[in-house]
């Protein structure tokens, strides 16, 4: 039996979560919980609504992705590896000093990476520079850029909101990875950040919120972003920290933590048993 449309999202998503895993694992470094916490809004953008082209990653009519909360890299690296950016070979020296793959991504080295990030709070400010650029050019390109909810108590993200919507730049579509757990416990306790949702409206965008493993509401919030005119557009995303991993998930702990060999192997199982098959 043929697999629809949305299940074969959620098996693209289902492998970005044991690519990330793998190169984690290899390394004994980097953060899982939430590179898995994003993996079905990474396979929704690269696979169903992006413009791009791995033969030609520098085009410049392309649709912009920039992964503001780079830490979560290996989710982005296990994508474009999925996508045809480069071999998956690639992937195991992720963290390698000898690798191109780091800790946080870069423009310079890594095809299909539109922007080096890694100091949180920033990314937001480089899509909405992009997203002007392209107005600009009246280059017809969209630009995303994936948050996380923790990186959203840094002062840059609302300086960038504010001009993203001065400028009302309806190119641009915020993802806010809402799994509500950072490094030190969680967001409402760290920060006291809440209402999140009435934040972005305040700011003046175009609010969706969604349940971002969900494949057809995600598709659903992008395709709605895409109809918007004359503002930007939000979309948070409630999601679980560790998604798919029984024993990561809503735990902080896998914030920047790698498994061990029985914990690696367990997590690898229990993804391999969410595949959805011809």
């Amino acid at each position: 039996m043929k697999i629809t449309k949305v299940e074969a999202l959620a098996n693209i998503a289902n492998e970005i979560r044991m690519g990330a895993l793998e190169q984690v694992y290899e390394a004994q470094s980097g953060h899982p919980g939430g590179a898995l916490s994003c993996s079905d809004i990474l396979a929704v953008l690269y696979f169903n609504q992006m413009n791009i082209d791995p033969k030609q990653p520098n085009a410049s009519a392309r649709d912009r992705f920039v992964l503001s909360k780079g830490h979560c890299s290996p989710a982005l690296y296990a994508t474009l590896a999925r996508k045809g950016y480069f071999d998956k070979a690639v992937l195991s020296g992720f963290r390698n000093i000898d690798s191109n793959l780091q800790g946080h991504p870069d423009m310079t080295k890594i095809p299909g990476v539109d922007m080096t990030t890694g100091s949180l709070g920033q990314g937001l400010s480089a899509a909405v520079g992009m997203a002007i650029g392209s107005k600009m050019d009246s280059a017809g390109c969209r630009v995303y850029c994936l948050v996380g909810d923790g990186e959203i108590e840094e002062g840059q993200i609302w300086e960038a909101a504010m001009t993203a919507s001065k400028n009302e730049l309806d190119n641009l579509c915020v993802i806010v990875d809402h799994n509500g757990l950072q490094i030190d416990g969680t967001v409402e306790e760290v920060a006291g950040l809440v209402d999140i949702k009435e934040k972005f409206e305040s700011f003046g965008f175009y609010t969706i919120e969604i349940d971002g493993h969900d494949i057809e509401e995600i598709i659903q919030a992008f395709q709605a972003a895409r109809q918007e005119k004359g503002r930007p557009t939000a979309i948070i995303a409630n999601t679980i920290k560790g998604k798919g991993v029984s024993f990561m998930e809503g735990k902080a702990q896998w914030h920047g933590k790698a498994p061990n060999k029985e914990e690696y192997e367990e997590a690898i199982n229990e993804l391999k048993l969410k595949r959805f098959v011809i």
